[in-house]
């Protein structure tokens, strides 16, 4: 007689534990239309919100990497996340980038998408100057930032990016202040991301995987979720993944990662927000065209990136 699949980490022992705010689940990283003149095409973005509705997502991050936030001014983001909180409905988080290079901008900026309707603040680590960013910098920053803000807090730890990871010993204490909530962090190490698990599991804190090329992995060591770009294109098989670890059906969570893995490297690493734009588009979503000096893909790379959807099921 077979004994019944296996649960591991989070995803273990049925009832979520007592949280201040409960981060399960999946999110897509919103990306930022823009009109023919390079506008931001708030329009677009809020038919794209309503067509999300129809997954279900536990919520959505705005104002990330994907939606080339650093490409925005503080007057356009402070409008995408107050549109988007009237065309969200409440049961779904707003998770809102707010991080600047300074703590100052920082604690203004997160005061500010509070006041528009953020539920929780993601902080990306600053960088520009990363050589005098030690640990104790970073948790002076972070600290700082959390005794000020009006909403819980979320670490972003993005090195792809920054050229920093923020540092696992930044996050064991970090995870212990009472505004700070969790953290994104996308880096794709496993060992590390169980490691954070681990020693936070005492504290009101959570660890999100931040891509879908590690999903599965990441729920084995008992992340509570994931912020993946893919999402935007392939959110539903993302929340069947996740469905799939709740209940143990590892093979068929295998076979569905598998499928996943082409596809998200085209749309993160190898063809960037361009190529997320260019997917999101076949799937019945508005793409469109990236801020410059981003550039939309050629005719050579489109094709490649169709390659990548097709030859594992998905076009």
């Amino acid at each position: 007689m077979k004994s019944a699949p296996r649960k591991f980490g989070a995803l273990a022992g049925g009832a979520a534990p007592s949280r201040r705010l409960d981060l399960r689940g999946v999110y897509p990283p919103l990306t930022t239309p823009f009109t023919s003149l390079g506008e931001v095409d708030y329009i677009r973005l809020e038919e794209n919100v309503r067509l999300y509705d129809k997954v279900p997502f536990r919520g959505f991050v705005v104002q990330g990497s994907t939606g080339e936030a650093p490409y925005l001014t503080q007057q356009e983001r402070l409008e995408v996340v107050r549109r988007l909180r009237q065309a969200v409905p409440k049961k779904k988080l707003l998770l809102v980038g707010s991080g600047y290079e300074t703590t100052r901008g920082t604690i203004e900026m997160t005061a500010q998408v509070a006041d528009k309707g953020a539920d929780a603040a993601l902080l990306v680590t600053p960088c520009y100057y990363r050589g005098s960013m030690t640990s104790a910098a970073l948790i002076h920053h972070y600290t700082e930032v959390a005794d000020a803000s009006p909403i819980p807090v979320i670490l972003y730890s993005v090195p792809a990016f920054t050229g920093l990871e923020l540092p696992s010993d930044v996050v064991f204490t970090l995870a212990q202040h009472p505004n700070i909530v969790g953290i994104k962090d996308s880096g794709g190490n496993i060992t590390r991301l169980g490691l954070l698990v681990r020693k936070t599991q005492h504290e009101d804190f959570q660890v999100l995987a931040g891509s879908a090329g590690f999903l599965l992995a990441s729920y084995t060591v008992g992340v509570v979720g994931g912020i993946c770009a893919l999402a935007n294109v392939l959110g539903t098989p993302l929340c069947q993944l996740e469905s799939l670890c709740h209940t143990g059906s590892w093979d068929k969570a295998r076979e569905l990662q598998h499928r996943l893995i082409e596809p998200n490297l085209a749309v993160t690493r190898k063809f960037g927000i361009p190529g997320l734009k260019q997917a999101m588009e076949w799937f019945g979503y508005y793409g469109g065209l990236c801020r410059a000096p981003l550039l939309p893909l050629n005719k050579t790379q489109v094709t490649e990136l169709r390659q990548d959807f097709s030859s594992n099921g998905w076009l």
